[in-house]
């Protein structure tokens, strides 16, 4: 058993998905067709032995409130612990306010009620597999005050735009937290992972409130960096960072690939999520799969190349789906013609029959329309 209260963040102003946030937080997004994006860091804590667990919600909780439940699909010991859903939105026109520490604080009860000794944070909309209690032993061995993951990438200039970045020193000390503003193709990009004492964090959000209202966690994490003994852990797997349109298209595509998917889904390390007793997908004769992810419970009969197909999803006679991804429920009609595109839950596309968007900027139907 982990000897952490683990605690999942919800992301900053530099996360925004286009579409797609007007109708839940990053937490409950659709991915690879079954999954949410909540489950990846509650998976990786639950795999942890983490059994204290306290997910963060900025907004419109409603949809992570029906998916996690009980927290039983993620194989936690609700006797000795459990999981809750926490929600310390300010009112509505002090949205400027709304930061991760102003949260923290509104729940401090909660927290400090936590029998740990230490704290693990992970944001909800980065992807990536990881032992947070070998983490949390790293982190007791190296003697730090606190404890940032990282991973060095060479594609910043492309990808993890407006991400954290660290500037290390030759031992890994953290000297600064900057952002990633496309302007160098080598970078240090935070995920958002920390490890600390929770007393420590205790403080630090107590810290942060008398500086200013507006900051986040990150920003008193940066103003103790000369103070505090704060190192970075480097990570070498898999990792998305989910902070657009386009980066959640280009995760779900990049993970078609089994070679790719093989380094988020270990056969050692399961990723849960809720279960959905729905039949196995059917395929008529006419119909024509190649190269996808295809979900539970659909009915396939027209023609699917490149795309991840969400449970439940209905592609008619005749229509063509290239390079997409579907969110479950949704029904693409006959003679429709899809691509380069993302197609959220329970929408139905029938009458227009021609939707394309363009590499690098992939177009958008939102939930529940009828086209």
């Amino acid at each position: 058993m982990c000897n952490a209260l683990g605690i999942v963040n919800f992301p900053g102003s530099n996360v925004r998905i286009k579409g797609m946030h007007d109708y839940r937080p990053i937490a409950a997004f659709s991915f690879l067709g079954r999954y949410r994006m909540i489950d990846f860091p509650l998976s990786n804590m639950t795999n942890s032995e983490i059994e204290e667990i306290q997910i963060y919600l900025k907004n419109r909780p409603r949809s992570v409130f029906s998916h996690v439940g009980t927290g039983r699909q993620y194989n936690i010991n609700s006797k000795r612990g459990g999981i809750s859903i926490l929600y310390g939105e300010n009112s509505p026109e002090s949205e400027f306010y709304n930061t991760d520490i102003a949260s923290f604080k509104a729940n401090m009860r909660i927290i400090e009620k936590s029998t740990k000794d230490y704290v693990v944070i992970a944001p909800s909309y980065m992807l990536y597999s990881m032992n947070y209690d070998t983490l949390l032993k790293k982190h007791l061995e190296s003697g730090a005050d606190i404890t940032v993951v990282y991973k060095s990438v060479d594609d910043a200039k492309t990808r993890f735009i407006d991400c954290d970045t660290l500037a290390l020193n030759k031992q890994k000390g953290i000297l600064s937290i900057g952002k990633n503003r496309g302007n160098y193709k080598t970078r240090n990009i935070s995920m958002e992972t920390y490890v600390l004492s929770k007393n420590l964090f205790i403080q630090l959000i107590d810290e942060a409130l008398k500086v200013s209202s507006l900051y986040w966690f990150t920003d008193i994490l940066n103003e103790k960096c000369e103070e505090l003994d704060i190192r970075g852990y480097q990570y070498r797997g898999y990792l998305a960072a989910i902070t657009d349109l386009t980066s959640y298209y280009e995760a779900n595509m990049e993970l078609i690939d089994p070679e790719v998917a093989s380094d988020l889904f270990k056969e050692e390390w399961p990723i849960y999520t809720r279960t959905n007793d729905s039949p196995p997908t059917k395929y008529t004769e006419d119909a024509k799969v190649r190269r996808c992810v295809i979900s539970n419970g659909c009915m396939i009969e027209g023609e699917v190349e490149n795309s991840i197909i969400g449970r439940g999803c209905v592609v008619k006679k005749g229509a063509v789906v290239k390079n997409a991804v579907i969110c479950p429920n949704s029904v693409i009609g006959e003679n429709v013609y899809l691509n380069n595109i993302v197609v959220d839950k329970e929408a139905n596309i029938s009458r227009v029959k021609n939707i394309q968007g363009v590499c690098g900027s992939p177009a958008y139907v939102r939930k529940g329309d009828r086209i």
